[in-house]
């Protein structure tokens, strides 16, 4: 898994940088947040092809206004991920604050309106926990991945067996 710096500045208008070591790069934005973005190597979600788990960070903990070049920073690095790699990116909303619908939401209204110049599929689901805490989850694969079909199918069944509910 790579991505390339140089490609991502040139289209991020925020100045991103690599962290060294791992799948991650980071910006400071106008108002102080400073994010780390990346890609977590997963073993265990989809076992028929390399994924890798996408995650945003707010490592200083700062409140963001709505800032579009948060947006537009982002989408230039997944992009990248997408132009130089073939792997499955898997998103999963963090559950821990509630604020989960909205950030699928927001997720969803990204890749919706920057998709369409890209060669991309965007599958998502939503999975009710043992906790009965709804979790929202999605892949995003480039259309000409050589097992396409498989890793749909793999997710739609993953998908299918979390929801179904023990029969007592």
């Amino acid at each position: 898994m790579k991505l390339n710096i140089e490609k991502i500045n040139a289209k991020a208008p925020y100045k991103v940088t690599s962290i060294p070591g791992i799948h991650f790069v980071s910006f400071l934005t106008d108002f102080g947040v400073q994010y780390a973005v990346g890609f977590d190597k997963d073993d265990t979600t989809m076992p028929v092809t390399e994924t890798y788990q996408f995650s945003i960070i707010n490592g200083n903990h700062k409140k963001s206004p709505r800032d579009p070049k948060v947006r537009e920073t982002i989408i230039a690095i997944i992009e990248n991920f997408f132009m130089e790699n073939q792997e499955v990116m898997l998103y999963i909303c963090e559950t821990g604050d509630g604020k989960q619908s909205m950030r699928n939401r927001l997720f969803e209204y990204w890749f919706n309106h920057y998709r369409k110049h890209w060669n991309i599929m965007f599958l998502t689901a939503s999975i009710t926990d043992e906790n009965g805490i709804l979790n929202y989850a999605g892949i995003v694969l480039r259309n000409d991945h050589p097992r396409l079909k498989e890793i749909v199918n793999e997710f739609t069944t993953a998908v299918t067996l979390f929801n179904e509910k023990p029969v007592e």
